[in-house]
């Protein structure tokens, strides 16, 4: 159900990985540098000093999913997600599969 309802707040149609890989990218920015922040400083504000920490330790997690996401972005713009520099283990995620090497099997 979940597709229906992706489908139905764009129009009707699935965004591409990139947009979908961006869109990501730009909300866990969001929620590093504004939303924990925030959330941080009232927790601190209103004397919760150890929930106001563990609001900062979950903007640190957000900000390392922002770069994951930016990083798997250039990977598709750079057409390499299926293909390295250097040899890669490939695990095939349905029957287990390993190969070794530059590009995916």
């Amino acid at each position: 159900h979940a597709k229906m309802w992706f489908k139905e707040l764009n129009g009707g149609e699935i965004p591409s990985t990139e947009s979908n890989l961006l869109a990501a990218a730009e909300g866990e920015n969001y929620e590093w540098t504004d939303m924990y922040a925030e959330f941080a400083k009232v927790a601190e504000e209103e004397g919760f000093p150890t929930i106001a920490a563990k609001f900062r330790m979950v903007g640190e997690i957000e900000k390392h999913h922002e770069e994951r996401y930016r990083k798997l972005l250039k990977n598709v713009e750079d057409k390499v997600v299926f293909s390295k520099d250097e040899d890669a283990i490939w695990i095939c995620r349905n029957c287990g599969h390993i190969v070794v090497g530059k590009q995916a099997p």
